[in-house]
């Protein structure tokens, strides 16, 4: 299953699996991550800097560790 970090900016996916411990489970699902959510790139910062997701109408800032343990299915 792709990643997220691996999702070409502009690009739109689906999340179909969150493979985190329990803690960053709930902060990411508290952010909006949630399975069968739509989310798109919107930038990526250099040297594996952080990504900017959209989720629906939510911009979201995430360390590329964290998008790392995002599934998802892209179109």
């Amino acid at each position: 299953m792709p990643l997220l970090t691996q999702l070409a900016i502009g690009q739109h996916a689906t999340i179909t699996a969150i493979e985190a411990e329990e803690s960053l489970f709930h902060r990411l699902s508290a952010l909006g991550f949630r399975v069968g959510k739509p989310l798109s790139i919107i930038r990526r910062a250099n040297f594996n800097g952080p990504l900017h997701v959209r989720l629906g109408t939510t911009d979201v800032i995430l360390r590329d560790t964290e998008a790392a343990r995002i599934h998802i299915l892209a179109p």
